[in-house]
């Protein structure tokens, strides 16, 4: 997997370190593949009614088993899911059927940093599901709930789930540096302030010695500070403003000093290189969204059990999640719109972060004994539930753009990899994705 793939999808690369690791978070998950199949026939009886659901990547909602329970509840409903790989690949195809109105499942998934597109051009063909049977506003973060609703009020897209970070370290290493291992004690070391990240690294690179850098690679701590920003590519009027936003080029030249003071592994990530650097102690920490915890476990393997750890961020910080819509132009979207619900509410967002590590959307479900009472055996039984639940509520209300995706690619993959790569200055650096940036937004 190349690297652009980072920016370029975050929920993709989610799903696909979900389905490599993270059913190892709790034992009884399902690993059967993301393809075409029918779900939940009625053991008694004909169906009445086929739901069709359209999603991207190993999403979740089939491999944790809520199709079968549903259409248990529901012995007249039969759900059939389609899965293509890719986002990349997915959503303009999603597009494409919305334009057209035909060839759309009854129900379609839409990740992250395409739900802005989607709400303010694609809105009135979809449902208002916030006023579906059973949905509860007050249930979702507000952040995520102001994300899947469009500008007129509707909200059409309901969150499945997000991707609070934390900062997942290696205690040997931590130790071997004469730093705290204990995770509220590392915690403490950057509270509040990502400057004080980078000056616990510069304490870790006085003595831990060549080759052992503090963080995986620059441009992973630039999508970490920005990931906590109100602000970031687009104001609330829909102007971008990356290029003028303190809070981008603070994120930006932060990170290049991670670079340029030598703390970085400078790998790229969702490589074999990077993945190899979770077992090999190529570097100290790496930012982590909650599902990437079962990634880490995959790629460091049994021996990295108990020498990774996951202590808070020093800002609370979103990467990745998704959204469910219902198009109006489905031959069953009533029905549809109650499913949708169904999946996205607190007691089955629950049931998919303990079967498949996928952080709930919905800041009910906190308290349900499956998040709440969450640890993780493999990173020293750390208490996951407890520490995403608390970066999560801290995320503000994000403004998210269209066009993302394509800022944010750039960024990392022209301007931060020459600083962090080959060397160049973070004026250079950031003069080249702008370029590119400028190019891309005027295709």
């Amino acid at each position: 997997m190349r690297a652009r793939s980072r920016a370029h999808s975050p929920t993709s690369l989610r799903a696909l370190a979900v389905a490599a690791g993270a059913a190892l978070l709790l034992a009884g998950c399902s690993q059967d593949p993301a393809e075409s199949s029918g779900q939940g026939a009625p053991a008694g009886g004909k169906a009445t009614t086929t739901l069709t659901v359209g999603v991207f990547g190993a999403f979740g909602l089939k491999e944790a088993g809520l199709y079968d329970e549903y259409t248990a509840q529901h012995p007249d409903v039969r759900i059939e899911q389609t899965s293509i790989e890719r986002n990349e690949n997915y959503y303009p195809q999603l597009l494409t059927h919305l334009g057209t109105g035909s060839g759309l499942a009854d129900i379609q998934a839409v990740e992250v940093n395409n739900i802005a597109e989607i709400t303010a051009t694609q809105a009135d063909k979809l449902v208002d599901l916030g006023k579906a049977p059973g949905v509860d506003k007050a249930a979702y973060l507000p952040w995520k709930w102001a994300q899947g609703t469009a500008k007129g009020g509707a909200t059409v897209g309901l969150g499945t789930d997000i991707g609070p970070q934390g900062i997942c370290y290696r205690k040997d290493l931590f130790a071997a540096a004469g730093l705290p291992t204990d995770r509220a004690a590392v915690g403490a070391l950057w509270a509040g302030d990502w400057n004080k990240y980078l000056e616990t690294g510069k304490a870790y690179k006085a003595k831990a010695g060549d080759g052992k850098a503090f963080v995986d690679s620059a441009s992973g701590v630039m999508a970490a500070v920005t990931g906590g920003n109100a602000q970031r590519f687009y104001d609330d009027q829909g102007k971008v403003v990356y290029k003028t936003n303190p809070a981008v080029r603070g994120a930006f030249d932060l990170a290049a000093r991670f670079a340029s003071e030598g703390l970085s592994a400078k790998l790229q990530q969702f490589t074999p290189a990077w993945d190899q650097g979770f077992s090999n102690g190529n570097f100290a920490t790496v930012s982590c969204p909650a599902w990437m915890l079962g990634y880490i476990q995959d790629k460091a393997g049994p021996e990295g059990k108990d020498k990774w750890d996951v202590a808070s961020a020093p800002r609370p910080s979103n990467w990745g999640g998704s959204f469910l819509v219902v198009p109006k132009a489905g031959k069953h979207a009533q029905e549809a719109a109650k499913l949708a619900a169904w999946l996205t509410a607190p007691a089955q967002q629950a049931k998919l972060f303990e079967k498949r590590g996928s952080f709930p959307s919905a800041s009910a479900a906190y308290k349900l004994p499956a998040v709440a009472g969450a640890h993780h055996p493999y990173f020293g039984d750390a208490p996951i539930g407890e520490i995403f639940a608390r970066a999560a509520e801290g995320v503000p209300v994000t403004v998210v753009g269209p066009k993302d995706l394509v800022i944010a690619q750039n960024l990392a993959d022209i301007g931060m990899l020459q600083v962090d790569q080959k060397g160049r200055s973070a004026q250079e650096g950031w003069d080249a994705a702008v370029a590119a940036i400028d190019n891309a937004l005027d295709q």
